[in-house]
């Protein structure tokens, strides 16, 4: 059988570096950096980038620039600029940073909702409940994101079963998008199928993400087996920034340069050029001083310095 065929045409990348890989950094790095890093993602033709997220600096302290950042952006039309919001607090400052979609979020997994945000599954997306009224009432896009969905550092398996719930309760809240995520990086291509095709009895599947972490050096595959089933959306970060908190020295989300030379290999159209990537991820990754993470990033940046 020709899987080819089987193949979306199209993907969308959702960059998420300046957000969910920056956050996770030690290194404070100034809001002109993270707004060069925004600019030249947009440029090279990204639809949709996750620039912000509107916490608590207690919490995210690499994230209190988010204001700065999201005034200080070249706004490219078409493009949909992202802020992560917990509570209405967070909402009023993305609504105020003029965010063209706000990102809520919840867990699959029960321990790690009482671990990491001390409340329930059920409790949590309660609290999202002013947030995504709100949201709609603005004409914001509004996206989901579970955390968990394949697998927890408490608990360790996440059904499919506690997956579908937590999809139906953001399809409720009004979702125009759900993310279904890898926070660990366990899952396998079978699962990655699993989990998709359940998640999509819930909720369209044309409006379904793929956010893979690359822990366990999986996330090209578990893509690949996301769109054999009809996945046309992920998430990826660019020099593949971010670590995995929960795996002592592992890398966390897939490098967005691996993502795009595996789609331009296969003829699956993107927007995104890969050549402009490349050069944002040497960029980044010489202020926070150290190599990429991203495989193909390197390989093409060694290639061009012959």
């Amino acid at each position: 059988m020709n899987q080819q065929a089987s193949l979306p045409k199209k993907v969308k990348i959702v960059e998420v570096g300046p957000r969910d890989g920056l956050q996770n950094e030690k290194e404070a790095l100034s809001a002109a950096v993270k707004i060069e890093l925004v600019n030249r993602l947009a440029r090279a033709g990204f639809a949709n980038v996750e620039a912000a997220s509107f916490v608590s600096p207690k919490w995210v302290p690499q994230m209190a620039t988010s204001s700065e950042v999201m005034a200080g952006i070249e706004r490219i039309p078409g493009t949909i600029y992202s802020a992560l919001t917990p509570n209405m607090q967070g909402f009023d400052a993305a609504l105020a940073a003029h965010a063209d979609e706000v990102v809520i979020f919840g867990s699959a997994s029960e321990a790690f909702s009482q671990k990491n945000i001390n409340c329930s599954i059920a409790e949590s997306i309660a609290r999202f409940e002013p947030v995504a009224r709100a949201a709609k009432a603005a004409g914001l896009r509004l996206r989901g994101s579970i955390s968990t969905a394949f697998g927890c550092p408490y608990q360790g398996e996440v059904s499919l079963d506690a997956v579908a719930d937590v999809v139906r309760r953001m399809r409720d809240l009004g979702c125009d998008e759900i993310d279904i995520a890898d926070t660990i990086g366990v899952a396998t291509a079978r699962k990655t199928q699993a989990v998709m095709l359940r998640a999509a009895q819930e909720f369209p599947l044309p409006q379904l993400s793929g956010h893979f972490h690359d822990t366990y050096g999986q996330a090209l595959a578990n893509i690949y087996a996301a769109m054999e089933v009809g996945v046309a959306i992920f998430h990826s970060s660019v020099s593949g920034l971010g670590g995995c908190p929960y795996a002592k020295g592992a890398t966390g989300n897939v490098a967005t340069e691996d993502v795009l030379y595996l789609m331009n290999g296969l003829g699956i159209e993107t927007g995104v050029d890969l050549d402009q990537v490349v050069d944002a991820g040497q960029f980044i990754s010489q202020q926070l001083g150290r190599k990429g993470a991203s495989r193909a990033g390197n390989a093409i940046a060694a290639k061009r310095a012959g």
